[in-house]
């Protein structure tokens, strides 16, 4: 079988995404460090990362993209057997632990480079609603409607980034008991919604 060039440069981008994931393990690398540093680390060039990534910022939204959908399917997994509120305290305990603060930091940072340049993230911005898909679900299985479902899947979404935001700001800042509140917003699930 022959493959097309698209596709030995799509198994290409994928080896090397693997070697930065390997080298990183749950972190991500500094925007401060040079696409230089981190092709030494994995033993490539900077010019195949640039290649396949773009730039800097194009190798951190690919690495987060793929570190995020680990997360997800071990979350995901979780939520099968679980209820709306165990998943929204799963995704929280998930990031707010230690080890995850560059990873926060480094979702921030794409983000914020995501809301000049959209075009160039495109890919990352539409992996951004897997959580709130999965919420909406067991919102729904839960009884609401599909649109309200959406509605508080997507408030409380918008609530943990909040929060983890005003953690990478100012740690040690969030409330151990955010999480409660949280859910305590979305808990009145049966109220009926305005129009």
């Amino acid at each position: 079988m022959i493959l097309s060039s698209s596709e030995r440069r799509g198994d290409a981008r994928e080896r090397l995404l693997a070697r930065l994931l390997d080298a990183f393990d749950q972190a991500l690398p500094s925007p401060e460090v040079s696409l230089r540093e981190i092709a030494a680390r994995i033993d490539t060039s900077h010019a195949l990362l640039r290649y396949h990534f773009g730039s800097l910022p194009g190798v951190l939204a690919a690495m987060l993209k793929a570190q995020r959908s680990r997360d997800n399917e071990a979350l995901f997994t979780a939520a099968r057997q679980g209820t709306f509120d165990e998943f929204v305290v799963a995704i929280w305990r998930t990031y707010t632990r230690p080890e995850q603060l560059s990873r926060v930091r480094g979702f921030f940072h794409v983000v914020g480079l995501a809301a000049y340049r959209p075009e160039d993230f495109r890919e990352f911005i539409d992996s951004l609603d897997d959580l709130t898909r999965m919420l909406a679900s067991l919102a729904e299985r839960e009884g609401l409607a599909a649109g309200e479902a959406l509605t508080t899947a997507t408030v409380t979404v918008a609530a943990i980034r909040g929060l983890l935001l005003q953690e990478v700001l100012t740690p040690g800042s969030h409330s151990e008991h955010a999480v409660d509140l949280i859910l305590r917003m979305s808990k009145d699930r049966s109220a009926p919604w305005p129009r």
